[in-house]
C-alpha cells in the first residue's frame, strides 16, 4: 500500500523529520493556506511534476485557479481528491534519502545520494559513484553513527554530515516501525537558511502488515483516497480477510478476473507461470491467488469456498510447484474441505491438482478417496495448466 504524499509526511513530522507547513484541501474547501505556495495533486505515483502534477502559485487568484486545475487533471490516470498546498521553500542544494528491502541478501538498505530530485536508478546507472548505500540489521536498527558514516562516504562533511546522519536514523525507525517497503525523501531540501526539509516522500507499506499497523490500516479501507488506477474489489478485499483470520501461511492474495476457473496457484514464480499458462491455453481465469508458506486446513478451506463463491466459478485448478516449506495433504484437505463445504462434489469441481512435494502421498491418498484428478511432478506447470482448461471447457 502507498501512502498518499500528505500522509506519509504526517507520519514524518511524528518522527521529527521537518517537512514545509502546508494542508491538503478536497474540492469545495476553502483554501485558507496563503501564497506563494507549491500545489500538488495527491494521487499514488511518483514523477507527477515532469506530469503536470505539481504547480506554483504567486498569487490567490493563481492558485485558486491551479487548484481547480489539479483536482479536475488526470495525472497518468489517476485523478486526485485532495490536492496538498504547500510554503514554497528556498532550497540551496537537494539530497535523496532512502531506505529500502533488498530481496537478495534480505536486509534493509540505506540508500544516499548528494543529487536529489532525479531517478535514482538511472543515476545508479549513469554515475555509480554518486550512489552509496549500506545494508543493516533491523534488530540492531540503523543509529546515528551509521547513518553519519553512510553520508560520509558520499563525501559529506562538517554539520551537515551531523544533521543527514541523525535524519537518516529517523527515517530508518519509520522504515522498520511501519513495515514499510520503502520509506524515500526525495528531494531532501537544504534552505538557504541551513535547514533540511523533506520536500517530497514516499511510504509503501507491507500489504501483509496492515492488520499490525493500527494508524494505516484504517486508510487503505478509506474511499475516495483518489480515483482511477485499480482500486481493490470486494472480492479482494474479503480473500485478505481470510488471509488474515489465520497468521499461518499465505492463503489470500487474490486478483479478480471476469473468467470461470478458479485458481489456487503457488506463489512466487510459479504463480505467475501457472496464471500464464492457462491464459495461452486458452483458459479465462476467474482469480489470481497465492498461497504458500503452509497455510492451514482453515485458511484454504474458506479460501476455497470464497472462490467458488464468485457467480460462473464451477471448476477449480490447484497448481504448485515442487513444495518443501508447505504440506501437500494440508492443501488437499483444505481445498476438499471448502468444495464439500459449498455443496459441491470435488471429484466434478477441481479441473486439476498438482501440488508435488512433502507429504504428497497422503495427500494423494486423501484426493483418490474422493475421486479428485491430480498429477505429480512428472507432469509440469504447463501441462497441468492445459489440463485445467480442456476440463473446465467441458464443464
Amino acid at each position: 500500500m502507498r501512502l498518499l504524499e500528505h500522509e506519509a509526511k504526517q507520519i514524518l513530522k511524528k518522527h521529527a523529520i521537518p517537512v514545509p507547513e502546508g494542508e491538503a484541501f478536497a474540492a469545495g474547501q476553502e483554501i485558507t493556506f496563503p501564497p506563494p505556495a507549491v500545489l500538488k495533486a495527491q494521487v499514488p505515483i511518483g514523477g507527477r511534476g515532469k506530469a503536470g502534477g505539481i504547480l506554483i502559485a504567486d498569487t490567490p487568484e493563481e492558485m485558486g485557479k491551479h487548484f481547480e486545475h489539479l483536482l479536475a487533471t488526470p495525472i497518468r490516470g489517476y485523478t486526485a481528491a485532495k490536492i496538498l498546498v504547500e510554503q514554497a521553500v528556498e532550497i540551496s542544494r537537494e539530497f535523496y534519502l532512502a531506505i529500502t528491502y533488498d530481496t537478495a541478501v534480505k536486509l534493509p538498505v540505506a540508500i544516499f545520494s548528494q543529487q536529489g530530485g532525479v531517478d535514482i536508478e538511472a543515476l545508479a546507472q549513469e554515475q555509480p559513484d554518486a550512489v552509496v548505500q549500506m545494508h543493516f540489521s533491523p534488530l540492531r536498527r540503523f543509529p546515528s553513527f551509521m547513518g553519519r558514516e553512510l553520508v560520509s562516504r558520499a563525501g559529506v562533511s562538517g554539520k551537515l554530515l551531523i544533521q543527514l546522519g541523525g535524519l537518516f536514523a529517523r527515517l530508518a525507525e519509520v522504515f522498520l516501525d511501519y513495515d514499510a517497503t520503502l520509506a524515500e525523501i526525495n528531494p531532501l531540501g537544504l534552505t538557504t537558511q541551513g535547514r533540511l526539509v523533506a520536500l517530497d516522500c514516499h511510504l509503501d507499506v507491507d500489504d501483509d502488515a496492515l492488520p499490525r499497523q493500527p494508524e494505516i490500516a484504517p486508510i487503505e479501507k478509506e474511499q475516495g483516497r483518489f480515483s482511477g488506477g485499480r482500486e481493490v474489489s470486494e472480492f479482494e478485499r474479503r480473500a485478505q480477510e481470510i488471509d488474515n483470520m489465520d497468521h499461518r501461511g499465505v492463503a489470500g492474495r487474490v486478483i479478480e478476473f471476469p473468467g470461470n476457473l478458479g485458481l489456487i496457484i503457488g506463489g512466487g514464480g510459479a504463480s505467475l507461470t501457472a496464471f500464464d499458462a492457462v491464459r495461452q491455453h486458452g483458459g479465462q481465469p476467474a482469480n489470481y491467488c497465492e498461497i504458500g508458506g503452509n497455510p492451514s486446513v482453515f485458511k484454504v478451506t474458506e479460501l476455497t469456498k470464497h472462490i467458488l463463491s464468485k457467480p460462473g466459478v464451477k471448476k477449480i485448478a490447484v497448481i504448485m510447484n515442487v513444495v518443501s516449506n508447505t504440506r501437500v495433504d494440508l492443501v488437499a484437505r483444505g481445498v476438499i474441505k471448502g468444495i464439500l463445504e459449498s455443496g459441491l462434489d470435488p471429484a466434478d469441481t477441481v479441473a486439476v491438482f498438482r501440488v508435488p512435494g512433502a507429504w504428497e502421498e497422503e495427500g494423494f491418498r486423501l484426493l483418490d478417496k474422493y475421486g479428485v484428478p491430480y498429477c505429480d511432478r512428472k507432469v509440469s506447470i504447463d501441462q497441468a495448466a492445459q489440463r485445467a482448461v480442456s476440463s473446465a471447457e467441458v464443464a
